[in-house]
């Protein structure tokens, strides 16, 4: 055999061990990434159970799956429970800069519709290849590889992990596997986060409710709505609270408590009840939830470019009563209130309702305990104290006629119509105080005492002519309201030491007349209060005049009297 055939013989096993060599390193190469792949499985795996709430969860589950494929951009899409759309959209890759020139997040079209439609992995290597891709709109990165993958929870599906770009040029089988397997690990993370979150949350509407019944019970009826708008704003994820009243005409709603924005235009306000999740509770006497919405004229809601946020409504009634109905918004970049919060607001609603009926079972005693007090001084002023002064004013007179000097009788009958005047207020406050709750008279000598309890001499009280029988409904409540305000601005800038209220009725005309002996108005037109005053004057075909100057003001608000006295 020569030389070369000896060189040809030896290199054939040589080459066969190269071979085999090269193989068994590649098959070397392939293990230790695979051992890779799968260490960054469990650690991956271990990141996404790690205890924290559902917000927190899910975006360890969009990152996680991120790096576990080794894609540029990820995301995890959260399913609404109509199946139809997407409710949420947690993406990793973008800075939030870069996802706000974008505009809105995806909804659920195109392959992300796909893989809601048909949920089973989707594998695709160039997207634009695939007639299901809608396109991107402006700004928005170039997206070519594309792998989609569902996360169900006890076998439903809750959500789809979207991964772009992969750095490998496209996603393979095993990507797909691994993403698959975390998905899975992903499903009962996603339970246990929400049945943390659910706890939560029912511990922090017990809470609330706890509290805000404690705070009912101890407050006056009046300010309550203020009081439950303003206990439910400080709730987590709730940026506007409104509570409505039904008592208007047919088909609207009033608002008694707004917190949130446009709180202030709110208040007061009327808007129909049909169409809007008030509505809806009203109808049905249960809890109703709205999600966002792209058409709403609901007044409770929170718009923002055209878009209305989710609202929850739920009725403050107990069995006998329906107080209103409680409304929390959200805004239109929130998700919509779970089946978890619906019930945990419902149940909050009827404590809040509960306590409301407490509270005004608690005033109506009170209020029945003061009528008594009220009827026992009445009657202890008319059968004695007035008794004793008409009797002291005629010895008094009889005193004067037999007086000779003339400066002496003259102090006497002075002295005499002091006791008369006396005896004046006294019948005035006996008439008040025996008269059912809510009369004019009683109402305008509750403003009295509640402006001036503090003062040294409390105002002087003059009613006379047919103040309750001729003055009633909407002509009342401004003649409270002329009272209150010209009583405050007396008190905030007179300085004065006595003052005295006179309303009175004559045969065409109503008149309220506050008098002080203050410091003086000063220049009275530059006052938003008195201003008020004189155009509800002019609005009524009356006239308002301030007479003033140190030591003396008189305040005197006159209208018309309508026939049938209410305005």
């Amino acid at each position: 055999m020569t030389g070369p055939e000896q060189l040809s013989f030896a290199d054939g096993p040589r080459l066969e061990l190269d071979e085999a060599l090269s193989a068994l390193v590649e098959q070397a190469e392939r293990v230790r990434s695979t051992q890779g792949r799968l260490r960054a499985l469990i650690s991956a795996t271990l990141v996404v159970v790690e205890e924290s709430d559902l917000s927190t969860v899910l975006r360890r589950i969009a990152q996680a799956a991120t790096t576990l494929a080794n894609a540029e951009f990820g995301a995890l899409g959260v399913v609404s429970p109509e199946r139809d759309a997407l409710e949420e959209f947690i993406y990793v890759g973008l800075t939030d800069q870069e996802a706000a020139k974008i505009g809105h997040l995806p909804t659920g079209h195109g392959l992300l519709g796909a893989l809601i439609d048909d949920p089973r992995p989707i594998r695709i290597p160039r997207m634009s290849d695939d007639p299901r891709a809608s396109g991107f709109p402006a700004h928005h990165p170039r997206m070519d590889s594309f792998l989609g993958v569902p996360v169900r929870v006890r076998g439903e599906v809750f959500g789809n992990l979207y991964l772009t770009n992969s750095r490998e040029g496209a996603f393979s089988e095993e990507d797909e596997r691994l993403v698959e397997a975390l998905a899975t690990t992903a499903g009962f993370a996603v339970e246990n986060a929400r049945l943390l979150e659910q706890a939560r949350t029912r511990e922090r509407f017990v809470t609330t409710a706890a509290e805000l019944s404690a705070a009912l019970l101890s407050s006056s009826t009046g300010t309550a709505f203020d009081l439950i708008a303003g206990r439910i704003l400080d709730l987590p994820d709730i940026d506007k609270v409104t509570v409505l009243l039904p008592d208007e005409p047919a088909g609207a709603m009033r608002v008694a408590a707004a917190r949130g924005p446009d709180e202030a235009e709110l208040r007061g306000s009327l808007f129909p009840a049909a169409g809007t999740c008030a509505g809806d509770a009203l109808d049905t006497g249960r809890v109703a939830a709205r999600p966002r919405e792209t058409e709403s004229r609901d007044p409770a809601r929170i718009m923002a470019d055209g878009v209305a946020g989710a609202v929850i409504a739920a009725p403050l009634q107990t069995r006998g009563r329906l107080f209103g109905l409680l409304c929390a918004a959200r805004n239109p970049d929130r998700a919509r209130f779970t089946a978890t919060e619906a019930e945990s607001f419902s149940d909050l609603a009827s404590r809040a309702a509960i306590a409301l009926e407490l509270a005004h079972a608690r005033e109506e005693s009170q209020q029945a305990l003061l009528a008594d007090d009220r009827r026992r001084i009445a009657r202890d002023l008319h059968d004695h104290v007035i008794q004793q002064l008409f009797g002291t004013g005629l010895t008094l007179q009889a005193v004067a006629s037999s007086v000779p000097g003339e400066s002496e009788a003259q102090r006497l009958r002075e002295s005499i119509d002091h006791l008369d005047d006396a005896i004046s207020q006294i019948r005035t406050v006996v008439f008040a105080l025996s008269r059912r709750e809510g009369s004019l008279r009683h109402r305008i000598i509750d403003v009295v005492a509640e402006l001036c309890g503090t003062l040294t001499h409390p105002p002087a009280i003059r009613f006379s002519g047919p103040v309750d029988h001729a003055i009633t409904g909407p002509l009342a409540e401004e003649v409270v309201g002329v009272t209150r305000e010209l009583l405050s601005n007396a008190i905030r800038h007179a300085k004065a030491d006595r003052m005295s209220v006179e309303v009175s009725v004559g045969e065409n005309s109503l008149t309220v007349v506050v008098t002080d002996d203050g410091i003086g108005m000063g220049e009275p037109g530059h006052r938003s209060g008195l201003r008020n005053l004189d155009e509800k004057a002019s609005t009524r075909g009356g006239t308002f005049v301030v007479e003033s100057k140190p030591g003396a003001t008189a305040a005197r608000w006159s209208v018309p009297v309508p026939r049938d006295g209410g305005g």
